[in-house]
């Protein structure tokens, strides 16, 4: 299960925000959201994902300021990981072959020959 599964597209625009900042109060993440929606209802949706656990608050100064509760390394795999089971059935070569058809022409050649390593050390550590 994905550590965002579940969000809604609001609520998983909020994750990414906090993410880029490291930490957010209410009006920060509303000044940051594209269209973004009254500050009760931003508020209201930071209350609903520290209520899911995916948020916490902290004072800072007379202002509550928002941080994830999941490292972004481990959302980022858990996410990769929901892909993967959700779209590709556990086969990670579509996965690649999915993300070399997207990205052909923004990777650059320093980007393909690091992919390359890392299939290299994979290879060696597999067997």
């Amino acid at each position: 299960m994905s550590a965002h599964a579940g969000l809604s597209r609001r609520e998983r625009q909020i994750i990414e925000i906090l993410y880029q900042r490291g930490k957010a109060s209410v009006t920060e993440v509303r000044e940051a959201m594209a269209d973004a929606p009254g500050y009760s209802a931003v508020r209201a949706m930071m209350r609903v994902l520290e209520d899911k656990g995916h948020v916490k608050h902290q004072s800072e100064g007379l202002k509550y300021v928002y941080v994830p509760t999941v490292a972004r390394d481990k959302a980022k795999r858990s996410a990769v990981k929901h892909l993967l089971d959700t779209f590709f059935a556990d086969a990670p070569h579509q996965v690649v072959a999915a993300l070399l058809d997207v990205s052909s022409t923004r990777l650059t050649s320093e980007e393909l020959d690091r992919m390359s390593e890392m299939i290299a050390k994979a290879r060696k550590e597999g067997k």
